[in-house]
């Protein structure tokens, strides 16, 4: 019986490891297309990057409606490619890196007290 358990918990990981490689395949694949036809169509910068977010952000809702683990760091990649779309469209006066930057530092510094307390535990 336990044997059976077994053999469905790794047939259901092969299906799951096929299934992400198939999004991941379509993301890039609408990725290049995108890109493409921006170039061809001569968009704007701001409406490349709010494509490419939507494509990254769309690519992780996939992932999380196949029941298959969310990658966190292209959660933040495209919310940065948001951020940045909406920045030129908009054209804010202000440099966007530097932001970031600080934005980053700032993260790298509260997680590691964040986990200085989680291993205190």
């Amino acid at each position: 019986m336990a044997e059976d358990l077994q053999g469905d918990e790794t047939t259901a990981s092969t299906k799951n490891d096929g299934m992400g490689k198939r999004l991941d395949a379509a993301g890039w694949g609408l990725f290049f297309i995108w890109v493409g036809a921006a170039l061809l169509l001569d968009l704007s910068r701001g409406v490349g990057l709010l494509g490419v977010a939507v494509i990254i952000l769309l690519g992780q809702a996939a992932r999380m409606y196949f029941a298959l683990a969310l990658e966190w760091f292209w959660i933040v990649v495209g919310l940065i490619f948001l951020v940045g779309g909406f920045w030129e469209l908009y054209q804010v006066e202000v440099d966007l890196a530097p932001i970031l930057l600080i934005v980053a530092g700032a993260a790298l510094l509260i997680s590691l007290f964040i986990r200085r307390k989680s291993s205190a535990e």
